[in-house]
């Protein structure tokens, strides 16, 4: 009587020591099963506008004589530009300085030379093949340095779209190729994350000189890129 007691007690615990190990691990059987792909758009565009930094700088003796010196070439640069088809409201001033200037020697005090007076301009060229002619206009009137030019889209905050349209469009293309070879079903899109980024083409950082022939400056194409990862339930 004790030993059936006992071999039933024992049926008991070992019966249970099977099933839990089972009941733990059901959870991880449930666990949703997905495909993870990276989806890649971009978009070829030409840029339609552009900017470029200009200015006039002069010397003199005095502040008053750097000041007019420095007027009358902006005017004539202001003039240039009107004249090339640039409006007004596309010239603003970006930075005007008179400031002297000092001359040193060995185991001396700086001493007044004169004054240099400064006037910097942001100019705006939306008939963006006239760029190179517009530069020749500003050297020929008189602008002592030109640069910092960048090639921009009017619609920039658009342009994205198209190429998020195109890395969707590839997910979905990826996604239906692992599902097909696995012998699966795609369902429904669980997740999507971006991972992109777009920076202005700038074209030209420095200074021009006066020349005899026209600067040839060529605003090429820009190319955005958009990269996204897309996951994808498993239909049952």
């Amino acid at each position: 009587m004790v030993r059936t007691i006992f071999a039933c007690v024992n049926s008991i615990l070992i019966g249970a020591a099977l099933v839990a190990p089972v009941a733990a691990q059901q959870p991880q059987s449930e666990r949703q099963a997905n495909i993870v792909v990276v989806g890649e758009g971009s978009i070829s565009v030409a840029p339609d506008y552009a900017e470029i930094a200009a200015g006039v700088t002069t010397k003199a003796k005095t502040a008053k004589e750097a000041a007019d010196a420095n007027a009358k070439l902006m005017t004539a640069v202001t003039a240039a530009l009107q004249d090339a088809g640039v409006a007004q409201k596309d010239i603003q001033t970006a930075r005007y300085s008179v400031q002297p200037v000092y001359t040193t020697q060995a185991n001396t005090e700086p001493k007044l030379s004169g004054f240099s007076a400064s006037n910097q301009v942001a100019v705006t060229i939306r008939q963006i093949d006239k760029v190179g002619d517009i530069v020749d206009r500003m050297v020929i009137a008189g602008v002592t340095n030109v640069g910092n030019l960048v090639f921009l889209h009017s619609n920039a905050s658009k342009l994205p779209d198209q190429a998020r349209e195109a890395a969707v469009a590839d997910a979905h293309r990826k996604a239906e190729l692992y599902a097909r070879a696995s012998g699966v079903t795609l369902g429904r899109v669980l997740s999507i994350s971006e991972n992109s980024a777009y920076t202005p083409f700038a074209a030209m950082d420095g200074m021009f000189r006066a020349k005899a022939v026209a600067t040839p400056i060529s605003a090429g194409e820009d190319t955005l890129r958009v990269e996204i990862t897309v996951a994808f339930d498993i239909a049952h």
